[in-house]
């Protein structure tokens, strides 16, 4: 479904009802640092916060971190949920469609979904009502505020679904609404881009350690340059290669440099990494599928 054009995100949209909860299933990395993002954003109030995961140990760190209920046994507190975020590896989507469904979910209740590579229609087919959901993509920088995260809206889902989830995502990072047909390209470039990025980071303060600095100044040096250059690509609206072009001045180290970077093919290498990422991520939805088709075969034999 095509989306409409990036608008500002607008606060007139509450992201749940008063009366209602917002619940994370699957409270790991991600799901927590959404549930940070939401309490410090004051976008959701602490006692509307619930959360399940099928670690009963992590379920004990986690409430006790965030002081909000989080359970194995989270059922009971699906009917109360405006908004369900569903924050669990690829292959556990089956079965936990499956728990929301037969726990009362609302028909009303929102799922945003953030599994790489399971699409809204998967998404529908394993859930079998009618209720909105929406599928983002977000990325490991939400965890200082700093996430990229897209997001599409399913077939059962409105502009105002979508609207409410972008507010979900903007309180960790920057949010914007794209076509699902991008959705494997965009997992293979922001999703996994953040690894692709501490790579190159490392390479250059290995680098630096090589003609002799220090490394924590190395790396640090070449943090804070890296985060400084997506500033100014972010903030001045340039082209990289009008940028590239203000410091590379002509006979000067910038140029030298830049040369022997092209001689190892960077270019092309990293654009093989997105393609090989893009290529894995089409096939992620491949485990839920296997597993929905072997459900429905079972029932079709009895």
């Amino acid at each position: 479904m095509p989306e409409q054009p990036e608008q500002p995100s607008s606060n007139a949209v509450p992201v749940i009802a008063e009366g209602t909860t917002l619940g994370v299933v699957g409270a790991g990395v991600m799901g927590q640092t959404l549930i940070r993002g939401l309490l410090n954003s004051g976008v959701v109030a602490r006692e509307q916060l619930w959360a399940g995961d099928k670690n009963g140990f992590a379920c004990e760190k986690v409430a006790r971190e965030l002081n909000i209920p989080v359970e194995v046994d989270f059922q009971a507190r699906v009917a109360t949920a405006g908004l369900i975020l569903v924050c669990v590896k690829p292959a556990d989507a089956p079965a936990v469609m499956s728990t929301l469904r037969s726990a009362g979910l609302r028909r009303d209740t929102l799922l945003i979904s953030i599994l790489a590579g399971v699409s809204t229609n998967m998404l529908e087919s394993l859930l079998g009502t009618d209720n909105p959901v929406v599928r983002a993509m977000p990325n490991t920088p939400c965890i200082v505020g700093e996430g990229m995260t897209v997001v599409c809206r399913g077939r059962n889902a409105s502009q105002a679904d979508l609207e409410r989830a972008r507010r979900v995502f903007e309180a960790v990072g920057k949010c914007i609404p794209l076509d699902e047909i991008h959705f494997n390209g965009v997992t293979a470039l922001s999703g996994s881009g953040p690894a692709y990025q501490y790579l190159i980071m490392e390479a250059l303060a290995d680098a630096g350690v090589r003609v002799g600095l220090p490394r924590q100044l190395a790396l640090t040096l070449v943090a804070q340059t890296a985060l400084g250059a997506a500033r100014m690509v972010l903030e001045s609206g340039r082209h990289p290669a009008s940028l590239r072009d203000d410091v590379t001045t002509p006979a000067g180290c910038t140029i030298g440099g830049l040369l022997m970077l092209e001689d190892g093919r960077i270019r092309s290498v990293l654009a093989r990494a997105v393609e090989e990422a893009t290529r894995i991520a089409a096939h992620l939805g491949a485990a839920p599928q296997k597993i929905s088709e072997s459900a429905s075969s079972q029932r079709a034999g009895r």
